[in-house]
């Protein structure tokens, strides 16, 4: 216990390095109820997240706690299904813990994925949002006391936290597939306890369309290490000022899992577009 954080992190990508022979070049994190998309990558190696040195556990439901590692249109991939939380009382630099040890690993790019309140009056349950930007409201921040994990980045620039081009890659892909994808910003709170009204509506005049208890730290560190980063929200229930009813975690799973498909479709489709970007350049090399 008495390691640095660069430390734990060199012994997860050494155990990992050991275990598996895949070189992944992209990362998906799968949140609440998000797992469909598994059963559209060629799996290779299946691990528990308590198999690997250092990884917090998820122990939410909806949250499998597992890692894969597989690979789709030739593209390599590592696959979380679940993720560990805030509020479930880890220190906030381990929530992103798996985004240092992954890039290390070779992952130059990101899709992160979760379940939201919306925000938006626009919105319905079951819509799909392309993040396009977010607000910090969990009060810390991932990289704070991490030490030099990448001191070339100490200050890392926000302006465009969320890449451009794979944005417009998935709407490109939505388009074709007829699924309306809404667009927004994604705030992020400590959690657990679901929002007040009044506290929706003081988010609503700051910008929010969505709100969740995840993503930003994991989008700050992929910041940090310079990663592409493609964000999509699946808006799970409306938020506090709209909702009828009591808010029930179960409730929402249902909601998400119902919309699961439409989300796996879009980062399949994003993927198989990277495939076909490099498939062309190595067959050059042949």
């Amino acid at each position: 216990m008495g390691s640095t954080f660069q430390e734990r992190v060199k012994e997860a990508v050494d155990f990992l390095k050991e275990k598996v022979k895949l070189q992944p070049s992209v990362m998906v994190i799968l949140g609440s109820g998000l797992s469909s998309f598994v059963d559209q990558i060629q799996v290779e190696t299946n691990l528990a997240f308590s198999e690997i040195p250092n990884f917090p556990q998820s122990n939410v439901a909806g949250h499998a706690g597992r890692v894969l590692f597989g690979s789709r249109s030739g593209v390599p991939v590592v696959v979380m299904q679940g993720r560990a939380h805030y509020y479930e009382g880890y220190d906030i630099t381990d929530i992103a813990f798996a985004v240092h040890v992954f890039h290390l690993m070779g992952c130059k790019t990101l899709i992160v994925t979760n379940a939201s309140g919306g925000i938006n009056t626009a919105f319905t349950s079951g819509d799909i949002m392309l993040i396009t930007d977010h607000i910090n409201f969990m009060g810390t921040n991932p990289l704070r006391g991490i030490g030099p994990v990448n001191p070339k980045n100490q200050f890392p620039d926000m302006t465009n936290a969320y890449t451009k081009q794979l944005q417009q890659t998935a709407i490109n892909i939505a388009d074709s597939l007829g699924i309306n994808l809404r667009e927004g910003v994604y705030l992020g709170a400590s959690g657990p306890n679901y929002e007040t009204k009044a506290e929706i509506k003081i988010f609503r005049q700051w910008g929010a369309d969505a709100v969740g208890m995840s993503t930003v730290p994991e989008v700050i560190v992929a910041n940090y290490h310079r990663m592409q980063v493609l964000g999509l929200s699946c808006i799970a229930n409306l938020a506090a000022d709209m909702y009828v009813g009591n808010m029930n975690h179960a409730e929402i799973l249902k909601n998400v899992e119902e919309a699961g498909s439409k989300l796996a479709k879009i980062i399949g489709g994003v993927i198989d577009r990277m495939g076909n970007v490099a498939q062309p350049q190595e067959a050059k090399t042949q």
